[in-house]
């Protein structure tokens, strides 16, 4: 088998605060890994998914698929440096709360625009409404003593057992192993958890190892800590919240998280190639399509 791995938010006064957030402010990360980032100001968590190895000693080519976070806040010189990405459509996981908060995507002129929402249980929601009523008491009480963290784990475990979810997950790789599909990019708001549940199933797919596309799943952490960071203090300066520590379990991507997903495809399908096939739709023609489009030699 291979298995085993183990939005912030706001109404009206944290929305101000977020605005004040950009992420061109936020410092780049500084990292070692093969990971090939897309240098953008209005974004954090853009990067290429080549570059990684396959079992058979070759690698994921560059310049075909992308993940990201969200795209409404680009500036001009983002899109021109999108623009020469070759994009051919931008699929946007977030559901229509997210887009009303953040904005629709800003996206080169050519570039089709996918609206496929995967959901979030409320969860967006939620915190606008507990960050928005400034309750300190109401604040713990939603997310204080593991309650973040557990409730993360309950998102990630429905991309498994949720129809829907499967469906949209489902119809973006078959997207991708189409021949002679143009370069793809994916996102969801933050670009860690719809859009890595989705890049590290890709990346097991088409045959990279374990490590390597748990390693891609964690770098939303390093590339996100400085905007993160700066949000959670924009949040206290504004008086919305007096421990903003609260919702670092939502800021980041953990291991448990990705588990959680793991433990539904195992109980429920015995394997990622049985989940990818009557879960997810993917025959084995579409499987070996995606390894040929997407891998080429070291």
């Amino acid at each position: 088998m291979l298995l085993s791995r183990r939005a912030l938010l706001s109404t009206a006064g944290a929305t101000a605060v977020l605005a004040a957030v950009s992420p061109t402010a936020a410092a780049r990360p500084r990292t070692g890994s093969p990971v090939r980032q897309v240098p953008l100001q209005g974004a954090v968590n853009v990067r290429d998914l080549g570059g990684r190895p396959t079992l058979d000693g070759k690698r994921v080519r560059h310049g075909l698929v992308y993940r990201g976070d969200h795209l409404a806040k680009l500036t001009d010189a983002d899109l021109a440096v999108l623009g020469g990405l070759g994009l051919a459509r931008a699929v946007d996981f977030r559901i229509p709360t997210e887009v009303a908060h953040d904005g629709a995507d800003r996206l080169p002129a050519g570039v089709a625009a996918v609206s496929r929402p995967v959901t979030d249980r409320g969860l967006f929601g939620q915190l606008m409404a507990a960050i928005g009523s400034r309750d300190p008491v109401r604040q713990e009480e939603m997310l204080g003593g593991g309650r973040a963290a557990a409730y993360m784990t309950e998102v990630y475990r429905t991309f498994v057992t949720d129809a829907a979810n499967r469906a949209q997950f489902g119809r973006t790789l078959r997207e991708l192993a189409e021949p002679g599909t143009g370069p793809v990019l994916y996102h969801c708001t933050s670009g860690k958890d719809r859009t890595g549940w989705t890049s590290w199933l890709l990346l097991r797919l088409v045959g990279v190892p374990e490590r390597f596309a748990t390693e891609d799943y964690l770098a939303s952490n390093t590339f996100r800590a400085a905007y993160d960071a700066r949000v959670r203090e924009g949040l206290r300066e504004g008086g919305l919240m007096r421990d903003p520590e609260l919702i670092v379990p939502l800021q980041e991507v953990r291991g448990e998280y990705l588990d959680a997903s793991l433990a539904e495809v195992a109980a429920g399908y015995g394997s990622l190639y049985r989940y990818a096939t009557a879960g997810l739709g993917l025959d084995p023609r579409t499987l070996a399509g995606l390894r040929k489009r997407l891998v080429g030699r070291a």
